[in-house]
């Protein structure tokens, strides 16, 4: 019996080495996954880091994931293609050749050790929104029940 496939979306972030294929790279790597079929990507954007350390600019992706894997196995995944392609975790919010973050997986909410989805703070955060809003701008986050450009919209608007 084949498993109809969850919708799943993600965001990407590279401020180490070559930034945009790094990301090409996770992409490949993750539709390479059983279970894990890449829908859509949004366009590269490059931002500011924010918080942590002194470092480069990041570039950052959203993508629609089809998944057959559960929250926790999809994360495992995500995890798995981070340590595959050498993140190093030494400094909170430090520089890291990829960065895959579990956004929203359907309409669930989950708050488990480890795993929370929503991410808990991507609506706080134009990096995430603004490829995310490009790809799903009506994906609802469930426990703010506002689509995703209507958090884009809440959002101070960019320093020019």
């Amino acid at each position: 019996m084949l498993q109809t496939p969850h919708t799943v979306y993600i965001a990407l972030g590279s401020n180490l080495g070559e930034r945009e294929l790094n990301l090409r790279r996770a992409l490949a790597a993750l539709g390479g996954r059983q279970g894990v079929e890449v829908r859509k990507v949004s366009s590269f954007i490059e931002t500011a880091p924010l918080g942590g350390p002194p470092q480069g600019k990041f570039i950052n992706a959203a993508a629609e994931l089809g998944a057959t894997l559960g929250p926790r196995p999809l994360l495992d995944a995500l995890l798995a293609v981070e340590d595959e392609m050498g993140r190093q975790r030494t400094e909170r919010w430090g520089p890291r050749v990829i960065d895959l973050d579990l956004l929203l997986y359907e309409d669930r909410i989950i708050n488990r050790p480890g795993l929370q989805v929503p991410h808990p703070r991507m609506h706080r955060r134009r990096f995430v929104l603004e490829p995310l809003c490009e790809i799903a701008p009506r994906a609802v986050h469930p426990v703010r029940g506002a689509s995703v450009a209507d958090l884009l919209a809440e959002l101070a608007p960019r320093a020019k």
